[in-house]
């Protein structure tokens, strides 16, 4: 049995690696996506027409965005724990390995959860170099996706949004990065994650001795 959580700042690979882990055989757990359905009634148009996540949640200067924001927490927290109970209830079944894809967020859904985390799956931080910051950054900008500043975001008087943006980004990063590393049993960083050749069975061996370690790999169903 082997047990990961993926955690990193959107864009980093988190649902890359989890989709992967689940063609060979892992168990997907998507927040993304269990968190949509449960946002499902509020991402409508008067018309019917669907919204996307990101449009819906909006930029942190938008009117109403930290309403939004404290919305979607709630929902993620929601998700966490019923996959958490989900592991707790079936914390014996040696034959299902599991992976789930977390938020950039996750690590603001609160100790309790992060504990629960830890204790039930192996956490694996994707680390990002600071180059690749920039690229995050207009990768948000051009296609926005939910994102939580969690009071980090402000604006200087008579500062352009892109600016503020801009200069914000930077400092949300590193506060997330010294979350991610707090709450992480593993990191895998970003130059070894693109080595050529480097694929599931090289993904799984940096995991797995960790895991073993905490107990958490019992008999992997994957050669490694």
């Amino acid at each position: 049995m082997m047990r990961l959580s993926l955690i990193g700042m959107a864009g980093t690979g988190k649902s890359y690696w989890a989709n992967k882990l689940a063609e060979h055989g892992f168990r997907l757990f998507c927040c993304d996506d269990l968190i949509s359905k449960k946002l499902a009634p509020l991402l409508k148009r008067p018309d019917g027409t669907i919204i996307r996540m990101g449009e819906w949640m909006g930029f942190p200067f938008h009117a109403g965005y930290k309403k939004r924001e404290s919305k979607y927490l709630k929902f993620e927290i929601e998700v966490l724990n019923e996959i958490l109970d989900y592991l707790e209830d079936h914390d014996n079944n040696l034959d299902e390995d599991v992976v789930v894809d977390t938020t950039g967020s996750v690590i603001y859904t609160g100790e309790g959860i992060l504990k629960r985390l830890r204790q039930y799956t192996t956490v694996v931080h994707l680390a990002i170099t600071p180059e690749v910051r920039e690229q995050l950054l207009r990768a948000y900008i051009f296609n926005p996706h939910p994102m939580l500043w969690r009071d980090i975001f402000s604006k200087k008087p008579n500062e352009a949004n892109d600016a503020a943006l801009e200069r914000c980004y930077l400092k949300l990063i590193i506060a997330r990065q010294q979350l991610y590393e707090r709450n992480a049993d593993v990191e895998i960083n970003y130059y070894t994650r693109r080595e050529e050749g480097f694929g599931v069975s090289d993904f799984l061996h940096l995991a797995a001795s960790t895991s073993r370690s905490k107990g958490k790999c019992k008999s992997p169903s994957i050669p490694l």
